[in-house]
């Protein structure tokens, strides 16, 4: 009885840091998620700071409204207009740069649309609505839902009908959603190049400005939600631009591809 008391002693002890360990919430956007990029970027984070980091993926505007109503201690995410709102409101501080990479214009081997190799993304969306043929939308108020509407209002066009469709979903799930209906897409390049084998959709526009997709940190402002945990989100922030942070991604790769790049100071 006494070894068992022992045993049982000796288990609660070693479970307790497990317990004590503080927690950061980040609202963050699918893709860095679905790219597999967390799962390699926030474990030395935790270990180094004894804390679990723990991660809500949701679209760009989803993660935001997260951090307006204090829900969370930091946001990672990628559409600029929406992140600088976010701080003139008072909700954010102290806004990073933590990495890029670029949207891109999927479509099937056949595009239906005649859209391969052209430059102008805002163009070639129109050539999508003009055959109408279909295109599979984000539909969520992402970062990437966001460039796509700024992509049709560029064209000219307010897209509707029987083949444009508004999926509601993160980006993995319209990535399988296009491919099984052999349609069009917007996805940013990460989350394409994680799925790179899952797929058939292939890249038909890339190159034009306007498809950058810049990605930022920003955590939630202390003097309006006193309880966030803002020091811990320095922390997070601290890390991500610092020489491990970014190495970290910028050494990250599938099937020999870098996702994400890093801004040159």
């Amino acid at each position: 009885m006494i070894r068992r008391l022992s045993i049982i002693l000796l288990l609660l002890v070693l479970s307790v840091p497990a317990f004590a360990a503080e927690h950061l919430r980040l609202a963050t956007t699918t893709s860095t998620e679905n790219s597999g990029l967390l799962a390699v970027l926030l474990p030395p984070f935790e270990q180094a700071n004894d804390c679990q980091v723990d991660v809500i993926a949701v679209g760009t505007g989803k993660a935001i409204k997260l951090g307006e109503t204090g829900d969370v201690d930091v946001v990672l995410v990628h559409a600029r207009k929406l992140e600088d709102k976010f701080v003139a409101e008072g909700f954010g501080v102290d806004r990073r740069d933590v990495m890029y990479n670029d949207f891109v214009i999927l479509g099937p081997a056949a595009d239906p649309a005649g859209i391969a190799g052209m430059k102008d993304a805002a163009a070639a969306l129109a050539k999508v609505a003009a055959a109408k043929a279909t295109f599979v939308s984000r539909g969520d108020n992402s970062g990437t839902n966001v460039k796509e509407k700024e992509l049709w209002a560029d064209a000219g066009i307010k897209p509707a009908g029987a083949w444009y469709l508004e999926a509601g979903q993160g980006m993995g799930e319209v990535l399988t959603m296009a491919d099984q209906r052999q349609g069009y897409t917007l996805s940013d390049r990460g989350t394409f190049l994680a799925y790179k084998g899952k797929i058939d959709l292939k890249v038909l526009v890339e190159g034009d400005k306007r498809l950058f997709n810049p990605y930022g940190v920003i955590a939630v402002n202390p003097a309006k939600y006193p309880h966030v945990k803002y020091q811990l989100a320095e922390k997070f922030m601290d890390y991500l631009v610092s020489p491990q942070g970014q190495g970290v991604i910028a050494n990250y790769r599938r099937g020999g591809d870098q996702l994400f790049f890093l801004y040159t100071k």
